[in-house]
């Protein structure tokens, strides 16, 4: 019913002039699916108070609620088509009224971790895209078809809103920011292995599926008691996202995976200097895979010891400041973090070993990420000790990845059962960190099991390596025209 009821939206979308994109189709979805999903989350509420004879205060005004705008009822349970409205009436209510009543939300909300303060922030950064009222109503009828109310259907519920995300990668390069591969995200949370009570985050959330993930396995780790649950809830899992489409996509994927009031804001984490970031500010464990090939500002690397143009580096920074001492990380990065020789990237492999135990490097074939021409790997890492041992693993599939031939779970059990032990295979070695050459703390995957291969650098790598040289020479000239 769900998959059938997507696909019936994104055909009304499409013919709707205000929606260009998968994009736009999964933004203007979110938005009716958040509030077709706050109204059956009061329904249970509500209910829940009531067999517990006590009062439950309702968050939406009567006029505003879902029953009485979107999907008014006869009495057969059938829509009342003489008080829906549709056309003008509804595209001017929804522009007019509904989004201006559910924006103030985040101003009359007691803290930013309610369920009031997240509706008005989502209905705060984002526009009603539909423009034809008549399409608005069909997206509406689709959507109230949907129930939201036994576990079964929220899982199914979430399952295919991650689909949809996924989709997103083949509406255009900035879609693809968005998705990492789940199969790889549950193999990074089941190798860092947070426990309940731990505090997780990513600072570059994008559709949160690493703090969906994290959710999950936490979830599943063990019977949880009301107070476990509790923490799950408000004290464990924590976000920041700079742009407004992945931030709201990220909350409403939390919240249908039954995280009621995320901790997840949007910002841009860069702009912070992490110079300031105390202890209060830390986090246990940090799952994130930052946005690579970005070249930020000049102001931007200011916040930074180590100047760089490029986006993750700047990000593997922050995550290694705001890692708490004996915290544990898995940060996915492009490989040519491990052997670039500009002075920026041989400085900050030379922090990252001498300030953190990086005790795992995941080497992942090309076509990993759908529609990005580049390969990664994922540093494990754990902070308070220097690095002694450096134990690599080179994914090799006798197959190539794609969109057609993605990743799966299985194509990595065999990483996750050798890393408990850091056992050595035809694919796995340990590297001693007396063996790292000190003067350029190259840390490259070269397998010694296959010798006889001649290993090509990757263009990507050489391009990579280049405009990173050609960054620094120009920040080099532009110090010396200053002293001039």
């Amino acid at each position: 019913m769900f998959e059938l009821t997507f696909k019936n939206i994104d055909d009304v979308l499409w013919k709707d002039a205000g929606c260009g994109s998968e994009l736009d189709y999964i933004e203007q979805t979110s938005w009716i699916l958040f509030l077709k999903y706050l109204d059956d989350l009061e329904r249970d509420k509500k209910t829940m108070a009531e067999l517990s004879a006590h009062s439950y205060k309702e968050i939406i005004k009567p006029e505003f609620k879902w029953e009485v705008w979107a999907a008014p009822k006869d009495e057969n349970g059938k829509l009342n088509h003489h008080k829906a409205l549709t056309g003008d009436d509804l595209r001017d209510f929804v522009n007019n009224e509904l989004f201006p009543y559910l924006q103030k939300f985040k101003l009359e909300a007691t803290n930013a971790d309610t369920i009031e303060y997240k509706i008005g922030e989502i209905f705060s950064e984002l526009n009603n895209k539909i423009q034809s009222g008549y399409n608005l109503r069909e997206v509406i009828n689709y959507v109230d078809e949907l129930r939201f109310r036994s576990h079964a259907e929220k899982h199914e519920m979430s399952h295919l809103y991650e689909e949809k995300i996924k989709n997103m990668g083949n509406a255009g390069r900035n879609g693809g920011e968005y998705y990492t591969p789940r199969p790889l995200i549950k193999s990074i949370v089941k190798v860092v292995d947070p426990k309940i009570g731990d505090s997780i985050y990513d600072g570059a959330s994008g559709s949160a599926g690493f703090l969906v993930e994290a959710f999950e396995y936490l979830k599943g780790s063990k019977d949880l008691s009301t107070a476990e649950m509790d923490t799950l809830q408000k004290r464990t899992f924590y976000g920041k996202e700079k742009k407004s489409l992945a931030y709201i996509i990220g909350v409403m994927n939390m919240i249908l995976h039954g995280i009621e009031a995320p901790n997840v804001v949007h910002t841009n984490t860069l702009t912070e200097n992490i110079a300031d970031i105390e202890n209060k500010d830390r986090y246990s464990i940090i799952l994130a895979n930052p946005p690579f090939g970005g070249k930020e500002r000049a102001e931007v690397q200011q916040n930074f010891p180590i100047k760089t143009g490029e986006t993750a580096f700047l990000f593997l920074q922050h995550f290694m400041k705001t890692l708490k001492a004996g915290g544990r990380a898995g940060i996915v990065i492009k490989n040519t973090f491990l052997s670039n020789t500009d002075n920026a990237s041989i400085n900050l492999r030379k922090q990252l070993l001498e300030n953190c135990n990086l005790h795992t490097v995941l080497d992942m074939p090309s076509g990993t990420f759908t529609g990005a021409g580049v390969k990664t790997v994922v540093l494990f890492f754990e902070k308070g000790k220097s690095t002694s041992d450096i134990w690599y693993y080179q994914l090799n599939l006798e197959r190539n990845l794609g969109k057609t031939n993605p990743l799966n779970e299985n194509d990595l059990l065999d990483f996750i059962e050798l890393q408990k032990t850091k056992a050595d295979s035809v694919n796995s070695w340990t590297v001693n960190i007396s063996d790292v050459d000190s003067e350029t703390f190259d840390l490259s995957v070269r397998n010694p099991n296959k010798n006889n291969e001649i290993i090509l650098r990757d263009p990507e790598e050489i391009l990579d390596e280049i405009a990173n040289l050609d960054d620094e020479s120009a920040e080099i000239l532009s110090t010396i025209r200053r002293l001039l």
